[in-house]
């Protein structure tokens, strides 16, 4: 085995890789040129490390300091989706707790950024400095990739996908649900006005309308009936608010319709939060599945990677899955979800984003301009 192939295998080929993307240009000739010339392997060795520890940051940058001084704090930037907050503001404590055991006291400081995920997206796009984004579904984290700060195969990185929890739909009633709505067929009713956000500016909002759309197609129906139950819901939908936030507000704040399509962990972080909200779960359903990633091009700019990367990786712990499950969201984790599998209604017919093609093609179906939607919303 030569040099290079030895600090392949130590390193791994993608480690390795953004080593050698941090050396200027003229030291990682010069260290080429020192493989060719007959001199020890324990002394190429040498040049190399040096090489290596010379681009390697030893002192504080913007960031935060390095992992491997332990006497200053690491500042990372969470940047996430609103109804996210509840949980990691009880998780990042129990990671400082294992970060600082396995750090000699080294404190993690987190900058945390809560908003829609599409805006979200965004400002990361636009400058936000993240170093970690979790987002409501992995169409945003693509855009962010696209942008070229997050480098491609970045579900590989965690485990289940980097599917770091899920949801599903939920159908929120008024009091008693006086329309007797009990699952998507009901939408269709003569009286029944339905409130959900705009799909074309919402994450939330395309997982409410892939969820309508499935309800026909994963239930043998074919993409003509599909279309014409969906323009029939549409049809009763009286406004498109712009997220699922402002669609919340339409239903309770401003008393507009009789159903709401909501995530079901918004409704039961509701119930935490004293507030009972009748609701149903459909027995088809769209799993909801939100990605958690790590922001390559800030994590390397501030020297937070090893920080960052450790706590994607506790995020799938039992101890941060069982605080996502106490807000509502459906774990990931076999012991949490065996432990809480009766708070969650079972779902009979349970489809993903993979039964549609995956986000690529359901983003050129359904939502870019002149696509699906935009057919539908010209036709009404």
């Amino acid at each position: 085995m030569n040099l290079w192939q030895r600090f392949s295998h130590f390193f791994g080929l993608r480690r390795l890789s953004r080593v050698a993307n941090r050396l200027s240009p003229l030291t990682l000739g010069r260290s080429l040129r020192l493989l060719k010339r007959p001199i020890s392997l324990f002394l190429v060795g040498i040049g190399l490390s040096l090489a290596i520890a010379a681009c390697s940051p030893s002192e504080t940058t913007e960031g935060g300091s390095a992992s491997g001084d332990s006497s200053r704090p690491i500042e990372l930037t969470l940047v996430s989706y609103a109804v996210t907050q509840a949980a990691y503001e009880q998780i990042i404590p129990l990671f400082n707790e294992q970060w600082q055991a396995e750090h000699n006291g080294q404190e993690v400081i987190f900058d945390q950024s809560y908003g829609g995920s599409g805006s979200q997206t965004r400002a990361v796009i636009d400058g936000l400095e993240a170093d970690i984004v979790a987002l409501a579904l992995a169409l945003d984290t693509q855009k962010i990739e696209e942008a070229g700060l997050i480098e491609s195969g970045w579900e590989e990185e965690a485990p289940n996908g980097s599917i770091v929890h899920t949801s599903v739909a939920a159908l929120v009633t008024r009091e008693g649900n006086p329309k007797a709505v009990q699952g998507w067929q009901d939408l269709t009713k003569e009286d029944v006005a339905v409130v959900t956000a705009n799909p074309k500016t919402s994450g939330g909002a395309r997982w409410n309308f892939l969820a309508l759309w499935g309800a026909i197609t994963q239930t043998g129906g074919d993409d003509a009936a599909a279309l014409d139950y969906v323009t029939q819901v549409y049809g009763k939908v009286p406004v498109l608010p712009r997220d699922a936030r402002e669609a919340t507000d339409v239903f309770f704040k401003q008393g507009q319709g009789d159903v709401l399509i909501n995530y079901e962990n918004e409704v039961l972080l509701a119930r935490l939060n004293g507030e009972e909200l009748p609701y149903v779960i459909p027995d088809v359903n769209i799993s909801i599945d939100n990605p958690i990633a790590v922001v390559d091009t800030n994590v390397d700019k501030h020297s937070t990677r090893e920080a960052a990367e450790a706590f994607v990786q506790f995020l799938f712990t039992p101890a941060a899955q069982r605080e996502f499950a106490k807000v509502g969201f459906r774990p990931v984790e076999e012991t949490v979800k065996a432990e809480v599998a009766n708070d969650y209604p079972e779902v009979k017919t349970l489809f993903t984003v993979d039964d549609f093609g995956g986000w690529d093609e359901i983003q050129a179906k359904f939502f870019d301009d002149g696509a699906i939607f935009d057919q539908l919303q010209a036709g009404a």
